[in-house]
């Protein structure tokens, strides 16, 4: 069980540079119990590091863009900090862990950044609370997560179904994932492509993209180096809803990130 549960950590510890991203997609199930083994591919308290993050941009007009950011995050026995979210646990045990959820989510969309998003509405950032659960098994972590919008801000929600396939060697960790983002009209117009009646123009059609459902996959690969040193790789897709992916200020059919990083551990 401990190797499994350190595995999960590497997942949300890269959740942290992501955030930086504005990437939406959640790489897979938190970590349970990370490890003081300092052979572990991911140790237990702080670490500290940067990243390199490589993005598709989401809007028409938008540039790709690469990103160099800095990072820490903390990995406790109940509660974990991981930039924009946290968790902390009230129940764990082998065979299953439950959660309390909150996440800050960066706004995405403001009009100045292309002609084409001239009249638009800025999409500004909100606080998001929520429950989620994590189902541990001798082959995957299977994860439900259901969030929130608790400022009023799109008054949207999101429900993830995840699983991770951890894959572990010595201090290697390579770990796919696969899962299935479903969001509310409110969360989807708000965040993914919506054009209300006010921003529409003869060449921008109002458009309602409904309540959403977008596959994604992710894999992930943490190496430790020495006690103090891990570096880790993760990247990712969401293929978006077509209802997303059709919408007119919406310029690809899906999303991907790549993230490269190191850290230090206390």
């Amino acid at each position: 069980m401990t190797i499994r549960r350190t595995a999960v950590a590497t997942t949300f510890a890269l959740s942290l540079f992501s955030a930086y991203a504005s990437a939406e997609a959640d790489l897979g199930s938190i970590d349970i119990f990370s490890s003081n083994n300092p052979e572990s591919p991911v140790p237990k308290g702080f670490i500290l590091g940067g990243g390199v993050i490589s993005g598709q941009a989401r809007y028409q007009g938008q540039d790709n863009e690469t990103w160099a950011v800095p990072g820490g995050f903390y990995f406790g026995d109940q509660f974990m900090y991981l930039g924009d979210r946290a968790r902390y646990y009230f129940h764990v045990d082998d065979n299953l862990a439950l959660y309390g959820y909150g996440r800050y989510r960066f706004g995405n969309l403001d009009p100045s950044d292309a002609d084409s998003l001239h009249g638009m509405n800025k999409r500004k950032g909100e606080l998001e609370g929520g429950m989620g659960a994590t189902v541990i098994t001798p082959y995957a972590l299977l994860t439900a997560r259901f969030a929130t919008d608790v400022t009023g801000r799109s008054n949207g929600q999101e429900l993830l179904l995840w699983a991770d396939f951890p894959i572990i060697k010595d201090n290697l960790l390579v770990m796919p994932g696969v899962g299935m983002m479903i969001r509310s009209h409110n969360m989807a117009n708000y965040y993914f492509g919506g054009v209300s009646s006010d921003e529409a123009t003869p060449q921008r059609k109002q458009w309602n993209t409904g309540t959403t459902f977008s596959p994604m996959a992710a894999v992930i690969t943490s190496y430790r180096f020495s006690p103090h040193w891990v570096g880790m790789f993760a990247a990712n897709y969401e293929l978006y809803d077509n209802d997303i992916a059709d919408s007119p200020i919406v310029q690809h059919q899906g999303e991907w990130y790549v993230i490269t990083g190191i850290g230090y551990t206390f």
